[in-house]
Formats: C-alpha cells, sequence, structure tokens
C-alpha cells in the first residue's frame, strides 16, 4: 500500500464557505462538499462521459453532474439508486493546524456498471435492398381535428410515386405525432456534452425523436422534408427537430466521425407568404452540415404571395394543381436517381427536371414548381 500523499487545501473557515467546489491539484480533480457541519470529497469527474462534478449542484446529498444530470452521493461516491451500478472514487480528508488536507490517493477505485449501448450506437452500415425514402412532415395542426396541409399533400404524393413509379420503400414520420423534448443545449455546456445517440433519448423511454434518428443514419438512402412557411421561415416542428440533430452534426467536430454519407436530403416548401428561397437556403445549409447531398434543383415551393392572404384559395388551389403533384414527383425521381449514383447502383446520366419552371397562375398564385 503506497504511502498517503497529503495536499494542503487551505484555511478550514475559508472552505466553508460554499457547499461545493471543484478543487483541481494536477491532473485530479475532486468535487469538495461542506454540508451539515461535515466535509466530503470524491472525484470530479463523473463515470458517464467525464463531466464536472464539483461544477454541478447538490440535491438530497447526491452530487448532480451538470452535463446530464448523473448523481453520486457526495459521501460514498454511489451513484443514485436507480442509475445502475456506478461509483466514483472518493478521497479522505483530515483537519490539521486549521487547514483542511486531502490525501489524493483514492480511498477507493473507480467502477462503472455495465450497460448495454442504446440501438442508435451501432455502427452505421447500409443493408441490401431497394432504395428507401423516409418523408418528414413538419406541418403542426391540432390532433384530434386534422386539417389539409398543402405541404401534407405534396410530400405524400412524393412517397407515393417513390414507391409505386420507383419500387422504393417509403416511411412516413409526422413530427406532429411524436412526442419529443427541445434541444438542452448540452452543447453549450461542453462539446463532449453532446453525446451521440443524443443524450435525451439515451435517458428519456418516451422520447419518441428516436424514429427521426433511425431513419436519418441507419435507414433511408433519401430523405425528403416538408415544411410550411412561418413568419418567413420554415416551421416551429421543423426548428424543434433540427436543433436536435446537433448530436449528429457534432460526432464530426469532436470524434472525426461522419454518421450521414451517401444519403440525399431534398425538400418540399408550402406556405402563405414568400421567403422561399430563404428558407430553402437555411435547410440546405444545415443538412449539408450533417452530410447529405442534394439532386439536382432539390426543392419544390409553392407560395401565394405576400399580398394575397387568402388561405382558403390557396388550399383549394394545391388541391387540384396537377402541376404541383408532378413537381413533386420529379423531385423523388430526381433524389433517387442521385442516390443511385452515390450507392454504385448506375452510372450517371440525364434526368429530366419537370417542374422547376416558374410561372405565373391563376390571378397572381405564384408557383416554383
Amino acid at each position: 500500500m503506497s504511502s498517503p500523499v497529503w495536499h494542503d487545501l487551505g484555511p478550514v473557515h475559508a472552505l466553508k464557505g460554499a457547499p461545493l467546489r471543484e478543487v483541481v491539484i494536477g491532473k485530479t480533480k475532486i468535487a469538495l462538499t461542506y454540508l451539515d457541519g461535515k466535509f466530503a470529497a470524491i472525484s470530479g469527474v463523473c463515470n458517464h462521459i467525464g463531466g464536472p462534478l464539483g461544477k454541478g449542484t447538490i440535491i438530497d446529498g447526491y452530487l448532480v453532474c451538470p452535463w446530464h444530470y448523473w448523481r453520486f452521493h457526495r459521501e460514498t461516491g454511489a451513484v443514485r439508486p436507480g442509475m445502475g451500478d456506478s461509483r466514483v472514487p472518493t478521497y479522505e480528508l483530515k483537519e490539521e493546524g486549521g487547514h483542511l488536507w486531502v490525501n489524493l490517493e483514492a480511498a477507493t477505485k473507480r467502477h462503472k456498471g455495465k450497460h448495454e449501448p442504446h440501438p442508435l450506437a451501432r455502427e452505421p452500415k447500409r443493408e441490401d435492398g431497394p432504395l428507401r425514402v423516409v418523408g418528414i412532415s413538419t406541418t403542426a395542426m391540432t390532433r384530434s381535428h386534422p386539417r389539409y396541409s398543402t405541404s401534407d399533400a405534396l410530400l405524400e404524393s412524393a412517397l407515393e410515386s417513390a414507391a409505386q413509379e420507383h419500387g422504393a420503400l417509403t416511411r412516413l414520420i409526422r413530427l406532429n405525432d411524436l412526442n419529443f423534448k427541445n434541444c438542452e443545449g448540452y452543447y453549450s455546456k461542453s462539446a463532449q456534452a453532446c453525446t451521440w445517440p443524443c443524450a435525451i433519448t439515451q435517458f428519456d423511454g418516451k422520447d419518441e425523436l428516436e424514429q427521426v434518428y433511425e431513419a436519418f443514419v441507419h435507414w433511408a438512402d433519401v430523405v425528403v422534408v416538408a415544411t410550411p412557411i412561418r413568419w418567413g421561415s420554415a416551421s416551429g416542428l421543423y426548428h424543434k427537430m433540427v436543433e436536435r440533430m446537433n448530436c449528429i452534426q457534432n460526432q464530426v467536430t469532436t470524434a472525426d466521425r461522419v454518421l450521414i454519407r451517401n444519403k440525399v436530403a431534398a425538400f418540399i416548401i408550402t406556405g402563405g407568404q414568400d421567403n422561399i428561397q430563404a428558407v430553402a437556403g437555411e435547410m440546405l445549409g444545415f443538412f449539408a452540415e450533417l452530410g447529405f447531398m442534394f439532386p439536382t434543383f432539390p426543392y419544390i415551393a409553392h407560395s401565394l404571395g405576400w399580398s394575397m392572404e387568402n388561405m382558403e384559395r390557396n388550399v383549394a388551389y394545391v388541391e387540384r394543381s396537377r402541376q404541383l403533384r408532378a413537381g413533386a414527383k420529379a423531385l423523388v425521381e430526381r433524389s433517387l436517381e442521385f442516390s443511385k449514383v452515390l450507392l454504385g447502383m448506375k452510372a450517371p446520366s440525364h434526368v429530366e427536371h419537370g417542374g422547376r419552371k416558374g410561372q405565373s397562375l391563376d390571378g397572381g398564385i405564384t408557383s416554383k414548381d
């Protein structure tokens, strides 16, 4: 057994001034607490992914990691019951000459309980079979009273064409039907705190964004995202989703790991006001950061126009428009053809790009497609 390595932490009276503090001695981080008239010290490094316990909070005698809220008892180092079998090292303390001293040789060892990896954590690998297209609906509406959605209608046309005319497997995911939390900003705490799979998905069994993660990273070859225009931007549900996608992009910067390879993204944008190109540009920029690639003319769009606040007419126009449905079908065809090239299923060839001619229709209703 090695001899104690005692280190002077400072005057006792000064250390009593804070219930929790982080102490860094060389490469050793210690979470020092003072509660109910008693000092205690445990490792300042969380067992999960190394979060700073000394910068967390104390709840019922447990130190709460500020990154993902794992809890370790301030005296024993044991994880809170119900959180598995895990323990961080503890450190011996003594008071001498009015100062507090810590033995830098840990009194107990670190123990990390074994956990089965989350299903999303598997290495992305495309399985053999036909091309796979996922459609993401980002429109929001009252669930008990659904209404006609112009963006959904065109998305459904695209998926129907992908399946019936091109033999692709398809899935439709409506964000409005999923219960999922907002991004909690783990990246703002530390780049390493934003994990893959998303920490929210790992800890909250009721969070249903797992379906979207599975589709993006593991299942789909082509992703088609449909959004209405909301005050000159994509929908609120779209933004709620993409904020949670930060865990995918962050893997590139923190782990040099690219999760999205040889996948195609395309977009459908409709609304009662202009700003189509700005919305499209924002979406293109974000999906490019994830690693997606784009077909020629990667989006179709329709807008009633700034001066025509007549939503009933807009809905009726989309309902009867063969041109817009043709545009949706052409969009998914371009995406599938490009996906085949990326996956080595065929050589590059010319594809008809129908449905991209802008023209004015029916007294000012404008369509880009």
